[in-house]
């Protein structure tokens, strides 16, 4: 188990305090690694959050730079930083926010060939990603790594979030729903427009990545009750959140009865459709 210094104890405190969580959680937090896809709208306070929390290490996967226009919702990143790469940018904040934990920075795009070896090499994964296509690969590479996912998504004033462990099975004996159950296939293009086309109310990443945040907290420390198998969803204009039960889909191509998808070969990611990033 996880030591701490004087200093940690400290920067723990509230945590080590809170009635059941304290320290055992505290040190589950520490002994544990954390990889976020992306370094935008959602992950932002996803990282921040969990940093600040003790997570013993943080992975950052991104390849894209700084811009203006970002800064009205990633709030990760900072005028003086435009131009700079996105994961130098977030490792220079969460160092910053907490020094006791490892930040690495992946400076790259997640691909089908190097999916299941970055996410190995974690314990659980936060995706903010900004394009079905990574969000196809992150779950599916999630489910044969037999990673929980905690997935976030976006646009203009909704948001939206899971947690995926579809190779895990619930009390019937099913898979737990996972993101090919909650989404089948892409929609097709135009129907569902990017952040850059529509829009996007700067505050709403902050509220659904800092749930993101809040649930890889509860399944790194099995504090509290899992979100597997359920949905949220939030509408920012009318201050109302919905809590919706998934269902495994029998003709799911991963986990139904008849699998196709056996490797991250054999499915099709279309990297061509890519959306601007939240």
């Amino acid at each position: 188990m996880a030591q701490f210094t004087t200093e940690e104890l400290e920067r723990y405190r509230r945590h080590i305090v809170l009635k059941d969580f304290g320290g055992p959680a505290q040190a589950r937090l520490k002994d544990s690694a954390v990889l976020i896809v992306g370094a935008g709208g959602l992950s932002s306070p996803a990282a921040l959050y969990l940093a600040a929390a003790g997570v013993g290490r943080l992975g950052i996967i991104d390849d894209d730079v700084v811009s203006l226009s970002n800064l009205q919702r990633q709030v990760l990143h900072a005028t003086s930083r435009i131009g700079r790469p996105k994961t130098e940018s977030a490792v220079e904040t969460l160092r910053e926010i907490n020094p006791h934990v490892t930040v690495e920075p992946l400076n790259m795009r997640l691909t089908p060939e190097n999916a299941l070896k970055v996410i190995e090499n974690h314990d659980l994964v936060v995706d903010g990603s900004d394009n079905f296509a990574t969000r196809f690969l992150v779950s599916d590479a999630c489910f044969f790594a037999r990673k929980p996912l905690v997935w976030g998504a976006i646009g203009q004033f909704t948001g939206q979030l899971a947690t995926f462990k579809p190779y895990e099975k619930d009390d019937n004996g099913q898979p737990l729903p996972g993101y090919r159950d909650f989404l089948p296939e892409p929609p097709p293009p135009g129907a569902a427009p990017s952040c850059a086309e529509a829009g996007v109310i700067g505050a709403l990443p902050g509220v659904i990545g800092s749930l993101q945040a809040m649930e890889a907290i509860k399944e790194l420390t099995g504090v509290g009750q899992s979100l597997a198998g359920w949905l949220i969803l939030y509408e920012a204009l009318s201050s109302e959140f919905m809590k919706i039960r998934l269902a495994h889909r029998p003709d799911n191509p991963l986990t139904g009865e008849n699998p196709t998808i056996r490797s991250l070969a054999d499915a099709d990611y279309d990297f061509g459709a890519m959306c601007a990033e939240h």
